[in-house]
């Protein structure tokens, strides 16, 4: 399970505020990648955090309305599929750490990032975690963030499409999935980047910013 150990090690040494970073969505072939920054309160820690993937749905919904509760601050950014399309997946990833980082109320000192990769031009020191979400808080505490918000956009998106069945299986390429696109076609927030849709690239519309600006 995660724990706060490490939080703890860089506050006793004075580098603190430390904020945990990492994103959902990077696999789907639709939708916005969600990436969200928190800081925890070392004296009021929620309980139960753990790696977003290891939780239904009910205990993300719970778990994040205790998070955003009891966190000093919490901070997402969005990076949409046209965005994802124009730099690609992980560049598009990073940018939206940057971004995350740098929209925290509170200025971090230090960045536990999940995964094997920092972003340059950050707002602080960083440092990454291979499968973060199940070893730190402030990770785990991110992943559960930015999994709810992906989900609850991805149900907002479906009201406007929906063909794709987005509410269900939030852009990832499931069977229904990819039968709804051999069916319907793309919309524009699919990936067009992306196998199968990257040889429709050329004739795809261009892709509107409503979910990244929401």
């Amino acid at each position: 399970m995660p724990h706060f150990r490490i939080e703890r090690r860089h506050l006793k040494d004075a580098r603190w505020p430390v904020a945990g970073v990492d994103e959902a969505g990077r696999g789907p072939l639709a939708g916005p990648v969600a990436v969200a920054a928190v800081i925890l309160d070392p004296e009021n820690l929620p309980r139960g955090l753990d790696d977003s993937k290891q939780l239904d749905c009910e205990e993300r919904e719970r778990l994040y309305a205790i998070i955003m509760k009891k966190a000093l601050c919490v901070s997402v950014a969005l990076a949409s599929a046209r965005e994802i399309d124009t730099v690609n997946i992980r560049q598009a990833t990073l940018g939206g750490m940057r971004r995350a980082l740098a929209g925290l109320s509170i200025r971090p000192v230090h960045a536990l990032i999940d995964g094997n990769d920092i972003p340059k031009g950050l707002c602080c020191n960083a440092e990454f975690l291979i499968k973060g979400d199940g070893i730190s808080f402030s990770i785990a505490a991110a992943s559960i963030v930015a999994k709810v918000t992906r989900d609850r956009l991805m149900k907002r998106l479906a009201l406007h499409y929906p063909h794709y069945g987005f509410e269900s299986h939030a852009g990832y390429a499931t069977k229904a999935h990819l039968a709804a696109l051999a069916a319907h076609g793309p919309c524009p927030y699919h990936r067009f980047s992306f196998s199968p849709l990257k040889p429709d690239a050329e004739a795809a519309a261009p892709a509107q910013d409503m979910l990244a600006d929401a």
